[in-house]
């Protein structure tokens, strides 16, 4: 009984970890994912200031 009580002690542990990391994942996730927003915004205004009509980004691929 006594292992069994030891093994869910480490497993809850574990979770808890896991819980943990998951978390600080997924605001390093969101925070990533605005810088990149952030990025391709800057990029398709450099891209019409330069002359172009329409931002690389916006454009479809020449096999459509």
């Amino acid at each position: 009984m006594e292992r069994a009580e030891e093994q869910i002690a480490h497993l809850t542990r574990v979770v808890e970890d896991l819980s943990d990391i998951v978390t600080r994942q997924t605001t390093e996730v969101a925070a990533l994912t605005r810088r990149v927003a952030l990025l391709l915004q800057r990029e398709a205004e450099r891209e019409l200031d330069a002359g172009g009509s329409v931002p690389l980004a916006d454009q479809r691929p020449p096999h459509w």
